[in-house]
C-alpha cells in the first residue's frame, strides 16, 4: 500500500512539472509571436510615417484624386520613389495589378539591352546552292531574314543591284524568302480582328519590310488624295508595290462637306478598300494598313527590285528554308539596337517590341516565339529583385488587355536598371516632354511643355499609363509609374496624369 501512495506522489510531481514546462514553451512561443506581430505593425506604421511627413505630395495627390470627377468609377495606380536611393515616397494601389498598355515595352527594352546588348544587329542574308557560269546562277537563290524589322524599299534594290554586279543577270532555278529564323505564329494571342489590319497590329515575321524611316514592319502607307468634285479620289501605295490590291469606291465632295473616309483590308488578304468622302481642297488623307504575310510582301519587294535591275528567274518565288549547301553572297546588318531603341520608345513601336521578344527567344533558348521570349523577358526582370510572380504578360508591345503589371514593381525596375553600362541608351531613348522633334519629344512632345519628364506613355481603350522619371523644382529626381484603368474615354486621362506630375514637380 505505502508502495502505491509513494508512486502516485511521484507521478504527480512529474504531472505538474510537465504541465509548468508546457505553459512555459507556450508562453515564450505567444511572446514571440506578440513580439512579431508588433515589429510588423511598427513596419508598416514606419512606412506610412515616412511617406506622410517626408513628403507633402501624398495628401495633395490624395486629395486631387479624391476629387476629379475624370477618375470617378475608374482605377488609379501610382508609385513614386526617390531615384538616389529607391526610397518609396508615394503610393496609391501601388501593389494593386493593372493594365500597362505601352508601358511594357519599359520591361521589353530592359530585357533586349540586357541579354542582346546594345551593339546587336539584326541581320538579313543573300544566299546561294548554285554557282554563276556565264552570268546565270545554276541554282536557287535564298533571301532570309533574321528579324530585321528596319529593311526599306531601297534596301532590297541594294539587294539586286550587288547580285547584278557579282556577275548575275539570270537565274537558273528559284528565289525562296526564308522566315524560319522565328516560328510562323504572326500574331499575338490577344490582337482582335478589328486592330489586325492596321500597322499598329501589324504581324510579325523574320523576314519583313517597312514603309519610312519608323519602321513599321509589315505595313504600306495608303494616301488618298482629292480630285474634281465628283470623281474619285487619288490613292497612291507606299512602298509602290502590286503585293496589295486597292479597292476604291470614294468620292471627292465639294470643299464644305465633311471629310470621311473609312479604310479596311478584308481578312486574309491583301485587297484593301477604300470607301466614303473627301472634299475638295483637302490635303490627303494617309493611312498607315497591316499587310497579310509580310515574308511575301518582302520577298514580292524583293523580285521587283530584281527585275528592276534586269536580273531574271526560271521557277518560282515562294516561301522556303535555305538549302544546308548555300553559300552567303552578302549580307546587310541593321543599326544597331542603342539607336533601333530611339524609334522604339520615343514612336512606341509594337512591332519592335514583338521582334524583340521573338530575339530574345531565339538567342536564349534557340526558338523565335512569343512563349520562350515572354519567358526569357520575365527571367531578366525577376534579376532585378521584381516579383514577377504579380505581372501577367502576353506580348512586349502592350497591346493585349490581358498585360497587368504593378506600379511599385515597374518604379522599382526603372530604379534597380540605373547603374547599368547600357542606361544611357534606355535613358535617352524615352520621350521628352515638350520637346516636338518626333525623334525626342516622341509621343510626350505635345505634352507638360516645360517640364522636365522622360517617361514611356501607354495608351489602349479605357487605359492611360506614364511611367519613367522627373525633375522636381527642389532639384531631386524622381521615378514615378501612373497607371489609369476603367476609364470611360482614355483621352481624358491624359490631362489628369498630367496634373499628378505638376503636382509632384511643384512639391516634390
Amino acid at each position: 500500500m505505502k508502495r502505491i501512495i509513494l508512486f502516485l506522489t511521484i507521478l504527480s510531481i512529474i504531472i505538474i512539472i510537465w504541465s509548468m514546462n508546457t505553459i512555459s514553451i507556450e508562453t515564450e512561443t505567444n511572446e514571440a509571436r506578440s513580439t512579431e506581430v508588433k515589429k510588423m505593425v511598427e513596419r508598416e506604421h514606419k512606412s506610412v510615417v515616412k511617406v506622410g511627413v517626408k513628403h507633402p505630395i501624398g495628401s495633395i495627390i490624395d486629395e486631387y484624386i479624391k476629387e476629379e470627377p475624370l477618375l470617378e468609377g475608374s482605377l488609379a495606380g501610382i508609385s513614386i520613389r526617390s531615384s538616389d536611393t529607391g526610397e518609396l515616397y508615394y503610393e496609391h494601389f501601388g501593389n494593386t495589378r493593372f493594365r500597362p498598355a505601352s508601358n511594357m515595352k519599359l520591361l521589353t527594352g530592359v530585357a533586349a539591352l540586357s541579354v542582346l546588348g546594345q551593339d546587336y544587329t539584326f541581320s538579313t542574308e543573300i544566299l546561294t546552292d548554285g554557282n554563276v557560269v556565264n552570268n546565270q546562277l545554276k541554282g536557287d537563290l535564298f533571301i532570309q531574314g533574321k528579324g530585321d524589322p528596319t529593311l526599306l524599299r531601297e534596301d532590297f534594290t541594294n539587294f539586286a543591284r550587288k547580285i547584278k554586279q557579282s556577275g548575275i543577270e539570270r537565274i537558273d532555278g528559284n528565289i525562296i524568302a526564308d522566315d524560319s529564323w522565328y516560328d510562323d505564329v504572326r500574331l499575338s494571342r490577344d490582337i482582335t480582328w478589328d486592330d489586325e489590319h492596321w500597322y499598329y497590329a501589324a504581324q510579325i515575321s523574320a523576314l519583313t519590310a517597312s514603309p519610312n524611316d519608323d519602321y513599321d514592319a509589315g505595313s504600306i502607307i495608303v494616301t488618298v488624295t482629292p480630285q474634281e468634285v465628283g470623281k474619285k479620289p487619288t490613292v497612291t501605295v507606299s512602298p509602290n508595290t502590286d503585293y496589295v490590291q486597292v479597292i476604291n469606291t470614294a468620292r471627292t465632295v465639294s470643299k464644305n462637306q465633311e471629310e470621311d473616309l473609312t479604310f479596311n483590308r478584308k481578312h486574309g488578304t491583301n485587297i484593301i478598300t477604300i470607301e466614303g468622302d473627301i472634299p475638295v481642297g483637302s490635303p490627303g488623307v494617309k493611312e498607315w494598313m497591316a499587310v497579310w504575310e509580310p515574308t511575301k510582301y518582302a520577298l514580292s519587294l524583293f523580285t521587283q527590285a530584281l527585275e528592276e535591275e534586269g536580273v531574271s528567274w526560271t521557277k518560282n518565288t515562294k516561301v522556303g528554308i535555305t538549302s544546308n549547301e548555300a553559300k552567303l553572297l552578302l549580307k546587310h546588318d541593321s543599326m544597331p539596337l542603342s539607336e533601333l531603341m530611339v524609334p522604339y520608345m520615343k514612336l512606341s513601336n509594337n512591332g519592335h517590341a514583338e521582334v524583340f521578344i521573338k530575339e530574345l527567344g531565339r538567342n536564349v533558348h534557340g526558338k523565335g516565339s512569343w512563349e520562350e521570349g515572354i519567358e526569357v523577358l520575365e527571367n531578366v526582370i525577376s534579376e532585378y529583385g521584381i516579383d514577377t510572380d504579380k505581372f501577367v504578360i502576353r506580348d512586349g508591345s502592350g497591346l493585349s488587355h490581358i498585360n497587368m503589371l504593378v506600379p511599385n514593381e515597374l518604379s522599382k525596375l526603372l530604379y534597380e536598371i540605373q547603374d547599368e553600362t547600357w542606361f544611357s541608351v534606355y535613358e535617352k531613348s524615352l520621350p521628352v516632354a515638350g520637346i516636338p522633334d518626333r525623334l525626342i519629344g516622341g509621343t510626350l512632345r505635345y505634352r507638360m511643355a516645360g517640364q522636365s519628364v522622360q517617361a514611356k506613355t501607354g495608351t489602349i481603350s479605357g487605359v492611360v499609363t506614364l511611367s519613367g522619371y522627373i525633375d522636381t523644382n527642389s532639384g531631386e529626381r524622381l521615378i514615378f509609374s501612373i497607371m489609369l484603368n476603367n476609364l470611360l474615354d482614355e483621352v481624358d486621362g491624359i490631362g489628369v496624369i498630367d496634373h499628378i506630375l505638376e503636382i509632384v514637380e511643384k512639391n516634390g
